[in-house]
C-alpha cells in the first residue's frame, strides 16, 4: 500500500499513522483494536500512545458496542480542525500538481 502524503511529510512514526488514519476516515468511529490494526501500530504502542491523544482532546469515546468502547477525531478540538484543514489542502495540492503534469 502506497503511503499517504501526510505519513511521507511528516513521517512514519506510530502517533501519525494513528492521526492519519483518524484523518482519512474522520466520518467514522473505531475501536482502539481497529485503530491498531487499520494503522499498522503495535496495540502495545497504541497502549502507550492513546493517553496523550486522549488528554489533548485530540479524539473522542463515542459510544461502547458491547465491551468495545468507540473512539473518533474530536472535531470540535481547533487543533485538530486544523490538522484536517491541512491534511485536506496537502491532497489538494498534490492533486493540482498532478492535473499540471498532465497537461
Amino acid at each position: 500500500m502506497e503511503e499517504s502524503l501526510f505519513i511521507q511529510i511528516f513521517g512514519n512514526s506510530p502517533t501519525i499513522k494513528i492521526l492519519n488514519h483518524l484523518l482519512i476516515f474522520r466520518e467514522f468511529d473505531y475501536s482502539l483494536s481497529d485503530i491498531a490494526k487499520e494503522s499498522g501500530v503495535a496495540w502495545s504502542t497504541l497502549n502507550l500512545l492513546w493517553p496523550n491523544l486522549e488528554k489533548n482532546k485530540l479524539v473522542k469515546h463515542t459510544r461502547n458496542v458491547g465491551k468495545a468502547k468507540m473512539y473518533k477525531l474530536n472535531m470540535k478540538n481547533e487543533v485538530v480542525q486544523k490538522l484536517v484543514k491541512f491534511a485536506d489542502s496537502i491532497v489538494w495540492n498534490k492533486q493540482k500538481i498532478l492535473e499540471k503534469a498532465k497537461t
